[in-house]
């Protein structure tokens, strides 16, 4: 849509690679990481992952910061599925009051663009990188499960 403000645009300040235990990886996130990072899936999972409570999660360093963090994302290309829904996860999606808090939080949302159109760019977001609960409908509603 032509004059339609972006309602998102990652300035890598790294606010969101903050808190320990918070990145948990999917299958998908380890294969890309570890190619990424031209290691073996079992190299990668033993220098930089943790398994707690059956899940594995990507580890933080001295500092809170994810360990791939160093004045921006090591890793953004090949970034977890996680990161890269940031920030548009469901709770910012459906409710403009977490929004709200996530504008005090994220310097690269665009309070201008508005929750309406942040919830619509964010869903056809979502879509293109194949994100989602559902990926066979191509409504972009459906792929968190959200209300039309």
């Amino acid at each position: 849509m032509p004059g339609t403000l972006k309602a998102f645009e990652c300035r890598r300040c790294g606010d969101c690679c903050q808190g320990r235990g918070g990145i948990v990886l999917m299958q998908k996130d380890v294969i890309r990481l570890s190619r990424h990072l031209n290691f073996s899936r079992d190299e990668f999972l033993s220098r930089h992952t943790t398994i707690e409570h059956n899940k594995v999660l990507l580890n933080s360093g001295p500092d809170g910061y994810c360990v791939f963090y160093e004045q921006g994302c090591g890793v953004h290309p090949a970034r977890p599925d996680i990161c890269r829904a940031w920030p548009f996860f469901r709770g910012n999606l459906i409710d403009e009051t977490s929004w709200e808090m996530a504008l005090d939080y994220c310097p690269g949302i665009n309070r201008q663009a508005g929750h309406a159109e942040f919830k619509r760019q964010g869903l056809i977001y979502l879509r293109d990188q194949g994100m989602g609960a559902d990926q066979s409908d191509d409504a972009p509603h459906a792929l968190l499960n959200l209300p039309e």
